[in-house]
């Protein structure tokens, strides 16, 4: 009983220690919403395009767009020594050797621009335009990642499905390796059996390391999508599930009011309108205010006064208009109404490419799709004649030719199966990310 006890006890301990090395060597698993996560949160794009929005943000002010006055404060001392010789009017002179002049004089100023000829306004819808282009490439630039990272998690998926089929067939000719063995051991077949087999196995195991290695670098570049240690280990999710609901129809209409691209272009449409108001504002006259207040202290040996404070307050108006400055401002208008027409074509180019680019993702989507369908079929036909092969094999009544030929079969058709899948899931990623409807399922 004591010992039945103790190999109890043992199991139990020995079932603990490789429940604890399995859990310390295998990779955590990472879904996709947590690589997505990380990746908003890290990537030094995202970061950079936020920055440059804050400052696009913080410049939207009426001040950056000359509304209001500027007041400066100054302060100004000047100091000089002279060798004077005064002849009055009555004949006497007066020298004085190394005189002492100084000057004093400090005070706030005022300068307004109260009339620019309604450019201040044209300056501040600008403004607002800058910040609303900027929000639309930041944005942008989050959807792009987001969708770089998609993308790469599904090709993970994709490869890391590639590799369980060359396991598969690994298994198979391990199989077939040993049927060998043990034929050539009874003196059914020669050794030439035997070497094709361990070629075989070789061969297969050759192609399984080839795509370990594209399976470790997709792990560093989504680690570097994520901004964290590029060797950080992890495992990802088996399962590829294509959206087959979407439409084209319903794709391009709501890619002409979502898309980025076609709504930066309009936004530069509407920044070109108002260069426009900004060249044509220099043609009224400008008028301004200025003021201020001095204090001044002026010191001299010579002369009737030798010092001399002030101080008050100046004010005035100043007006300026441009009467001819070599037909400049003709050239200026027309250029500026030139690049109004070039962003009207920048709007149309914007809209028909994204239609072009939709139109070839779609067409990949439904060839994808039907892909899908048939490589389910196929997969499942090449399996039943791997099995029969392998079983005729063992009996003898095929060649190792033969066999080798179903089990490549098999794994064309898994391989199909796979790439057909990411196929129509990076069709499916990218239409979304152009309409601006990517999400994460």
């Amino acid at each position: 009983m004591m010992k039945l006890k103790k190999l109890a006890c043992l199991l139990c301990c020995y079932i603990a220690v490789i429940a604890t090395v399995k859990a310390q060597t295998t990779p955590p698993l990472l879904t996709l919403r947590e690589a997505v996560e990380i990746a908003l949160k890290n990537n030094y794009n995202i970061v950079l395009a936020k920055n440059n929005n804050a400052v696009a943000q913080n410049n939207v002010t009426i001040g950056n767009a000359g509304f209001l006055p500027v007041v400066t404060g100054s302060l100004s001392q000047n100091n000089s020594r002279q060798h004077i010789v005064q002849t009055k009017s009555d004949g006497t002179s007066v020298t004085i050797p190394s005189a002492k002049n100084s000057s004093l004089s400090y005070g706030p100023a005022l300068n307004w621009t109260i009339f620019d000829g309604f450019a201040m306004f044209a300056n501040y819808d600008q403004l607002k335009q800058l910040n609303e282009l900027s929000a639309v490439t930041t944005h942008d630039t989050v959807l792009s990642t987001t969708g770089d990272v998609i993308l790469t998690y599904y090709d993970l998926i994709n490869q890391y499905e590639q590799m369980k089929a060359q396991l598969g067939v690994m298994a198979i000719s391990r199989t077939q390796l040993r049927y060998a063995n043990d034929k050539f051991s009874v003196g059914t077949v020669s050794k030439l059996d035997v070497l094709n087999a361990q070629v075989s196995l070789n061969t297969d195991t050759a192609a399984y390391l080839k795509l370990q290695q594209q399976f470790k670098s997709s792990k560093i570049k989504l680690n570097q999508l994520m901004a964290r240690d590029l060797q950080t280990d992890f495992t990802v999710a088996d399962t590829i599930i294509v959206d087959n609901n979407m439409r084209l129809g319903d794709v391009i209409s709501s890619a002409q009011t979502q898309n980025p691209a076609i709504i930066s272009a309009q936004i530069n449409k509407r920044i070109a309108d108002i260069n426009l108001k900004q060249v044509q504002a220099t043609r009224y006259p400008t008028v301004g205010v200025l003021s201020g207040y001095t204090w001044s202290n002026n010191k001299t040996p010579a002369g009737f006064t030798q010092v001399q404070t002030t101080r008050g307050l100046n004010y005035g108006l100043t007006a300026s208009i441009n009467i001819f400055d070599g037909f400049n401002q003709t050239r200026k208008e027309r250029n500026a109404k030139i690049q109004i027409d070039n962003a009207i074509v920048d709007v149309k180019q914007a809209r028909l490419n994204v239609e072009a680019q939709i139109s070839s993702l779609y067409v990949s989507y439904l060839s994808g799709l039907d892909l899908v369908k048939l490589g389910q079929s196929n997969v499942a036909i090449a399996k039943r004649n791997l099995e029969i092969s392998l079983d005729k094999y063992k009996i003898g009544t095929i060649t190792p030719l033969e066999i080798r030929e179903a089990q490549r079969n098999y794994l064309d058709a898994q391989s199909t199966f796979f790439a057909a899948q990411y196929q129509s899931k990076v069709a499916e990623i990218t239409l979304k990310q152009i309409t601006n409807n990517l999400n994460i399922q």
